[in-house]
């Protein structure tokens, strides 16, 4: 029997419309308007982030400590199995769900592979029909969420790297869809890199790189 194919999906911007971890920081902070304040702790954070003093990592977990640290583990599953749903619901591209049907129909062994965190991702990834999610991991002290990261920021070389473990799980074809010009680096790496929605830039950078364009709506 020939291995199955991969296939390899980013979630923000590739799956669904718009960036997820704000809105789920945003959501959850709406429904619990006394935690609303707490958001301006990561102005010193989103500040350095801007002068590029540190990275998409820091202020990921700069931003989850201020305004998620302390809540317990019973709450973020009971806000992430409200968040899910409405989600796929209605900030999906179309054309996503069509791809990853299709690999799903052709028996592929699919991966959500995203920077963004474990508090959602899995639960994603299990509503898509994924195999297996692969995203930025987040500490816990107990039951309450620490906020600081528990693995590396699963963006740009770190995803490649990722991915390259991924193929030597999975030696066959392989398929791969993101839509940023960091997710080039992962692209690169398969037979089939597809940037969906990509900017001007990053679309000039897959084509000089021999990496397939499209349009999800």
């Amino acid at each position: 029997m020939s291995p199955k194919r991969l296939a390899v999906f980013d979630l923000d911007g590739t799956i669904t419309r718009h960036d997820t971890l704000v809105r789920y920081v945003l959501g959850y902070l709406l429904r619990r308007p006394w935690r609303l304040p707490r958001a301006l702790l990561v102005v010193p954070a989103a500040a350095a982030f801007g002068l590029r003093l540190i990275g998409h990592g820091e202020l990921k977990s700069a931003l989850l400590r201020a305004t998620l640290g302390g809540v317990s583990r019973a709450e973020i599953e009971r806000w992430t199995a409200q968040f899910v749903p409405r989600l796929l619901a209605n900030g999906t591209f179309a054309a996503a769900r069509e791809a990853i049907g299709k690999h799903i129909s052709e028996g592929d062994h699919l991966v959500l592979l995203s920077a963004t965190i474990d508090l959602y991702v899995p639960a994603i990834a299990r509503a898509l029909g994924f195999h297996e999610a692969i995203c930025t991991g987040v500490r816990w002290r107990g039951d309450r969420l620490d906020g600081h990261l528990s693995t590396p920021n699963r963006r740009g070389e770190e995803k490649a790297r990722c991915l390259r473990e991924l193929r030597k799980r999975h030696c066959g074809h392989a398929a791969a869809y993101g839509n940023a010009a960091s997710d080039l680096a992962h692209l690169k790496l398969v037979e089939h890199g597809v940037l969906v929605n990509g900017s001007a830039w990053a679309r000039r950078a897959a084509a000089r790189a021999g990496i397939a364009c499209t349009v999800w709506r």
